[in-house]
């Protein structure tokens, strides 16, 4: 299982690899060295306390409005990962800040949208979201760093793309076969936590080993 789990994981992760070779083009030569990765991370966290501000204090409900905020957090996902690549500024607060942006830009849009016709889903979404956060706390206070996966990268992409669809069919809901996609994403966010323990495990296995023998 353990082995089908890598495999699976390289061969996303060279597809994912050409979404860097094709953003590189444009970042290498393009991409303005004053503004970081971290910077268009912070834009994403912006955007979804923004959210949820307008959301559910001020019940501002104009489509276009939040539909266009989430639609450029969306896009700060897409490519922070590719300029902290290109730009070789990949550091371990860069991938945590990320993978929490990611949650506090999706989880208003979820509580907004499916609150009231979609519980299950939606508690499912929240539990996985609170366990993947648990999960990177856990394996910080052990001092090793595990960058973000593929099965993370695919379920954020998706729960993007549907939250864009729901937002724009919203008061009504998209066609099944988005919320099937949702259900789809909640796999690949258990696939990501699991990933995750057995990196973790090797990481501890190859610390325990240097301990164990220093000079070696």
């Amino acid at each position: 299982m353990e082995n089908l789990l890598k495999k699976i994981q390289h061969f996303l992760e060279e597809i994912d690899s050409y979404r860097d070779k094709l953003l590189f083009l444009f970042i290498k030569p393009y991409w303005p060295l004053k503004i970081t990765p971290n910077h268009v991370t912070y834009v994403r966290v912006i955007i979804g306390i923004l959210l949820c501000v307008l959301l559910f204090f001020f019940n501002i409900e104009n489509k276009i409005l939040i539909l266009t905020l989430f639609f450029i957090g969306a896009i700060t996902d897409f490519v922070d990962g590719p300029v902290a690549r290109g730009t070789n500024r990949v550091t371990e607060f860069g991938a945590m800040l990320d993978s929490t942006a990611d949650r506090i830009l999706i989880i208003p849009i979820a509580l907004y949208s499916l609150f009231s016709l979609e519980k299950w889903l939606l508690l499912s979404l929240i539990l996985i979201e609170v366990t993947n956060a648990l999960t990177s706390l856990f394996y910080k206070s052990k001092e090793i760093y595990l960058e973000s996966n593929i099965f993370g990268k695919i379920k954020m992409t998706i729960q993007a793309i549907v939250f864009i669809i729901i937002l724009i069919t919203w008061p009504n809901l998209p066609a099944e076969f988005f919320l099937d996609l949702l259900w789809i994403s909640i796999i690949f966010g258990i696939l990501s936590i699991f990933a995750r323990i057995l990196d973790l495990k090797n990481k501890q296995h190859v610390q325990l080993k240097n301990i164990q023998h220093p000079f070696r």
